[in-house]
């Protein structure tokens, strides 16, 4: 199993992390696992194993990770965090993020299409589409719009089988406030783009910057580096 660490413990995922992925084996699987591992024994210690010539402890493991798991400080935080909380705190966040991604779905469903609402409840994360905006107005322009009133985007065009995907995942942080504010924020942004309201083109208009050619920004990214100019002596 694959853990992700972000939301579900606390620790980053906007912005591309930094990100950890813990990965946990069965005991079925664990003599196969790659090299290094964590061991634990039955006196309660636990021990990294790295050597490849472990073949003691851990012979048919199929090679080394050609990377780590990810940055060590936030497998700091995300214990800390699974400590703070305990087993009753961890179910108690699992069901409140889901609670509040239900909340955002049923408030949204009727302004913004929701492929899957009439499935049954959502999970973690509630999942909408682009159908009923104006021909010119894309996913890219919703959350463009929603930076001038406060708030990070959701994630955009994922999971590939919903077009114009918008997938919100609200956490367990939010208050019933933050998400009554947010969902006021999105539908009034959303009947602006069923009318084909042109100025959502050029949201962000509010923000310190504004919007990037993001296509060109990939295509032919312009790097620069400037060396930092030595201190002036002191008299």
């Amino acid at each position: 199993m694959h853990i992700n660490l972000h939301k579900t413990f606390s620790t980053p995922h906007g912005g591309g992390g930094p990100g950890s992925g813990p990965v946990v084996l069965s005991e079925a699987l664990s003599p196969y696992g790659p090299l290094p591992f964590v061991a634990k024994y039955g006196d309660g210690s636990y021990k990294i194993v790295e050597e490849e010539n472990a073949s003691d402890e851990h012979p048919n493991a199929f090679g080394r990770m050609v990377a780590f798991h990810g940055q060590m400080g936030m497998f700091t935080r995300a214990l800390a965090y699974m400590l703070s909380h305990g087993a009753d705190g961890l179910k108690q966040v699992a069901e409140d993020a889901v609670l509040n991604a239900n909340y955002l779905l049923r408030s949204l469903e009727g302004v913004l299409d929701a492929p899957f609402a009439k499935s049954g409840p959502c999970m973690h994360e509630a999942i909408f589409s682009d159908k009923g905006f104006a021909d010119d107005i894309s996913t890219l322009d919703l959350a463009k719009a929603l930076i001038d009133e406060g708030f990070h985007p959701m994630t955009m065009y994922f999971p590939l089988v919903v077009h114009g995907a918008m997938l919100i995942e609200p956490t367990e942080t939010e208050s019933k406030a933050s998400l009554d504010q947010f969902i006021l924020a999105v539908r009034s942004i959303a009947e602006r783009a069923k009318a084909g309201d042109q100025s959502l083109k050029a949201a962000p208009i509010h923000a310190p910057r504004r919007r990037l050619d993001e296509t060109l920004a990939a295509r032919k990214p312009v790097l620069t580096y400037r060396r930092a100019e030595p201190a002036e002596a002191a008299d």
